[in-house]
């Protein structure tokens, strides 16, 4: 009974490292983007099934930012800090929003590399109007493209 025992929290372990293992590949590369401050070449451009699929921007908020900034924007510290997005004045700029989701900053990785530029236009949009941020001055997938660059 032990050893069968055992044998499944060993199975759940090898699980739980090859997700790592697997999530750490995938960002690998845009790991090494953030680092350069430069955007995938075209011809680099991921499958689809490395595409997020949600469409507004509190789901996109909600699937890949309120992990590390939290459900209320105020970040976290722990592992490590997550800043804060609410009240955040850096966020007045627009073009500053799009390039961190684009071209990552520091520990945040380049998840815009996985978003289209209507997707980067909406979670930017949302974050500049919610968590006590009143930024009315929208974001387009124009501005998101020319960022991209």
């Amino acid at each position: 009974m032990a050893l069968k025992r055992a044998a499944r929290t060993l199975h759940i372990s090898l699980r739980t490292s090859a997700a790592i293992v697997a999530a750490s590949l995938m960002f690998a590369d845009g790991a090494a983007l953030a680092q350069s401050a430069v955007s995938a070449p075209p011809d680099r451009i991921p499958s689809s099934g490395f595409r997020f699929g949600e469409t507004t921007g509190e789901e996109l908020y909600a699937s890949v930012c309120q992990a590390c900034h939290m459900s209320d924007g105020k970040g976290a510290t722990g592992a490590g800090t997550y800043p804060a997005l609410a009240g955040n004045q850096n966020l007045a700029a627009a073009r500053f929003p799009v390039t961190v989701v684009l071209h990552g900053l520091r520990g945040m990785p380049p998840v815009g590399y996985f978003m289209t530029d209507d997707q980067v236009a909406a979670v930017v949009n949302y974050v500049r109007t919610h968590f006590g941020n009143s930024y009315s001055d929208a974001v387009n997938a124009g501005d998101v493209k020319a960022v991209r660059k």
